[in-house]
């Protein structure tokens, strides 16, 4: 699939769920017609499941890591499924719904997400990744942009705090983010 050009391989990196909505209402169609002709079409079921659990598996680890989410300060790096405003907060509104839920304060960055800050306007926006980093008790890595990619964690170390989740797309290794005194939270591997 990764050589379709079409699909490409940046749509087969393991993401924290759903990616867009299209796999979502996909997935409930065709459950939806299996039933409707008598046929129980577990896998399906099985494939909404997981991809439902992944936001509360996430959230473990950032509980892990903070122990308590209300009143933390949560820097969110990412928030945008695609590039160039398509589809701007499908991989990030759940993250943020959590975290607010959980009473957390929530700084985020994301330079292709502009429309967000009409469906949450309780998050602290902020143009510039170092910025929302600031004074923040963990920050969460939900994109690949270039622009997180190339941050330089170690001299902003003493403005923010202690963990790091890169919870989709593995930008770090852990090793490289534990030497620069972070605790390393990802998804895949440990």
């Amino acid at each position: 699939m990764g050589l379709d050009a079409r699909i490409g391989g940046q749509f087969l990196k393991a993401g924290l769920g759903y990616g867009g909505f299209c796999f979502p209402k996909d997935v409930q169609a065709f459950i939806h017609l299996s039933a409707s002709v008598g046929v129980d079409f577990d896998i399906l079921k099985a494939t909404e499941r997981v991809n439902k659990q992944r936001i509360d598996r996430y959230f473990e680890k950032i509980r892990q890591a903070l122990w308590v989410v209300k009143g933390k300060r949560v820097a969110v790096l990412g928030l945008a499924f695609k590039q160039h405003g398509r589809h701007p907060l499908r991989s990030g509104a759940g993250v943020l719904k959590r975290l607010l839920g959980e009473g957390a304060v929530v700084n985020a960055t994301d330079p292709e997400a502009s429309a967000t800050k009409a469906l949450f306007p309780q998050v602290h926006y902020h143009e510039d990744a170092y910025q929302a980093l600031q004074d923040a008790d963990a920050a969460l890595v939900c994109t690949e942009w270039d622009t997180f990619r190339k941050l330089d964690w170690k001299p902003r170390r003493k403005s923010h705090g202690a963990q790091t989740g890169d919870r989709r797309r593995n930008l770090y290794t852990p090793q490289g983010m534990r030497e620069k005194g972070f605790e390393y939270y990802s998804f895949g591997r440990e």
